[in-house]
Parts: structure tokens; sequence; C-alpha cells
């Protein structure tokens, strides 16, 4: 983050404000990751993002696209906040002196942080994939009936409420942190890579020794940290969307775990299946990131707060 101090209340709301503006830009593409990841051989609908969108406009409609994001707008706020926030305290708690981090003190921060947001980004991600996914299966139910087992798939696409209230009826709170051993997997390598990247090249755009880089040169670093990340960590977001995918096909393999999602994918699907949906996850990732560090660079948050009584 930017090497001016920020109070905890201002990392908060500012980390909130970047994920709501980033996840309404990027949405649809998320969608689109979403469901190329998902597709197995013998049920593949899409063949690339631009025609995973367009078969989705022309069945759902233009707002086909943003489903799930309900979910994402309620939920990204508190996660992108904890994952900045927590990121920030411990590189403070870290540094001694305010002396620069060396790189291993930097990539434990970005392992804390990786790890704190876990017990928001869970439930969120397992919600908002079976949303995202729903058009999927509709869709083959009517152009690929055979994939699909009758009865075993929903006419109507269910809520977030539904969902949750289901979830919580069928497996309790455990139900919402199906996959949580792969969604720490993923995102505590993508701290431990995106944060000290982030801090090294927001670095070498700076105004001299002491002063700020310049907010585009913090957007710059934020997207290229964010994307590099991102595709580093790309086979484990896809096992764990499929892990956390809870209606298929009837030709649609389902899997116990980790390891059983990595040893059928490699048998059915073979090594390149990984990489499903990298560069749709590298277009959300870049923006998004790059566009919370402009926020930062901004202060939105201490402005905000100026208003509040007592400030």
């Amino acid at each position: 983050m930017a090497d001016k101090q920020i109070s905890l209340p201002a990392k908060l709301i500012n980390g909130g404000i970047a994920g709501l503006i980033g996840v309404s830009c990027v949405f649809p593409i998320d969608l689109a990751k979403t469901r190329l990841q998902n597709q197995q051989n013998g049920s593949r609908l899409y063949t690339s993002m631009s025609d995973c969108l367009i078969k989705t406009i022309r069945s759902e409609g233009y707002f086909g696209m943003y489903r799930g994001s309900a979910v994402n707008l309620t939920l990204v706020t508190p996660e992108k906040a904890i994952k900045l926030a927590a990121n920030d305290f411990f590189r403070q708690y870290l540094s001694k002196d305010g002396q620069k981090l060396t790189l291993v003190k930097e990539m434990l921060a970005g392992c804390g942080a990786g790890t704190c947001q876990v017990i928001v980004t869970t439930p969120m991600e397992m919600l908002k994939i079976q949303l995202q996914d729903a058009g999927r299966i509709e869709a083959q139910r009517k152009l690929m009936p055979e994939t699909v087992v009758p009865g075993t798939v929903p006419t109507k696409s269910p809520t977030a409420m539904q969902l949750t209230r289901e979830l919580l009826k069928e497996k309790g709170i455990a139900g919402l942190y199906k996959g949580l051993g792969a969604t720490l997997l993923r995102d505590v390598p993508f701290s431990i890579i995106y944060f000290p990247l982030f801090a090294n090249l927001n670095t070498l755009g700076k105004r001299g020794a002491e002063g700020p880089a310049p907010f585009y040169v913090s957007f710059l670093a934020g997207c290229l940290a964010g994307s590099t990340a991102a595709v580093a960590v790309n086979p484990v977001d896809v096992i764990k969307t499929r892990i956390q995918s809870m209606n298929r096909g009837s030709t649609e393999e389902t899997y116990s775990g980790v390891t059983d999602c990595i040893s059928k994918i490699l048998k059915n699907e073979g090594p390149s299946a990984f990489l499903k949906g990298a560069y749709c996850r590298a277009l959300v990732i870049a923006p998004l990131f790059g566009i919370a560090q402009v926020v930062y660079f901004f202060g939105a948050g201490e402005y905000i707060l100026s208003f509040l009584p007592g400030n």
C-alpha cells in the first residue's frame, strides 16, 4: 500500500470502495471465468470468454452477465477491507523503526493478509459460483439435454438467500465453507506474490527517496502485480471452483477434495485444464487491484471520515 500512514477505519473504507468499484467494472469477465472453468469434456458450451459472454446475453439478457453480483457487492467490501488492511497491519508489525521490509517479511505480511481474508472469501465464492454457473446448467438442459440428469437441476435459479438457507439447513455453517482448504491454497500464495511485487514495482516509480509514487504508477503496479499473481494461482482457482460447484451435468465429475480433484482433472482433461479461465482471471484481477491502489492513493477513506463528528 501507500507509504503514508492511514488509520484503520480509513483503510477499511478504502478497501470497501476499491472492491465495489472493481467488481462493478469486471464482474461479467468473472462470470465467464467461472463458466469456462466449470465446463468439462463432453459438456462444452463455450469456446472462449467472448463466446461465453455473447451466448449469455442471447440466452439470459444483459443482466445475465451480472448473476451473483449482489453477493459480491455485499461481501466484497469486508473481503477487500480485511485483505488490504491486514497486509498493512502485518507490514507495520514486521517493520522495525520504519525500515524497509526484507522480501521474506513482505511475503509473511502477504501470507497473513491472505489467511485473514478467507473468513469472508469462502462463503462469498461459494454462493457466487452457484449463481454464476446456474445459466450454464440451464443452457445445458436446453441445448444438451443428454448431459443433464432429469430432476437434478432446479427449473428456476435460486437466490443467494435461498442457497444460504439451504446450505445452513443441510450442512450447517460448514456448508458455506466448502472448499475452505482450496481457497486458502489460492489466496495465501496470491497474497504472498501480489503484495511484495506491488510494493517493489511501486517503489520504482517514486518521486525521490521519500515522495510517494504518482497515482498512475500505483495503478499500473497494482494491475501488473495482480495479473501476475492471478495467473500464477489459476490452477488452484480451477480446483476451488470445481469443488464448490453444487450442480453438475450427468457427464461431469464430482470431487471429494483437493487431491481427488487434481487427479481426476489430470486423468480426464490433462494439465491444460488447470489454465482454464486464466486470461479471464488476469483481466478481472488486474483492474480490481489497480483501482484499489488508486483509491488508497487518493485517501477516500480519510476524506469520508473527515465529515464524521469528532474528526
